[in-house]
């Protein structure tokens, strides 16, 4: 997981199952949460819920670093456009 997570660039966002695929293993999201968490690091801010929604609990830490690569979050959720 922390090589996919390493390729991500600034203000590219995936979710937690598009690692999980990438990484070859489809439907492990919640393995990608519990590695970002254990782990840190690895640009974590990029990655977030299939909704777009942020990180419970670091929303306003995540939304800044976000904001600084130019993604565009409104309500808690990254917005497109």
């Amino acid at each position: 997981m922390a090589e996919v997570l390493d390729a991500l660039r600034p203000g590219e966002v995936v979710t937690y199952g598009e690692v999980a695929a990438e990484a070859g293993h489809p439907g492990a999201h919640r393995a990608v949460g519990r590695f970002l968490r254990d782990h840190g690091g690895h640009h974590w801010w990029r990655v977030v819920t299939a909704s777009g929604r942020l990180v419970p609990g670091h929303e306003v830490e995540q939304a800044r670093l976000l904001a600084d690569e130019g993604v565009r979050v409104v309500d808690g959720r990254v917005r497109n456009g």
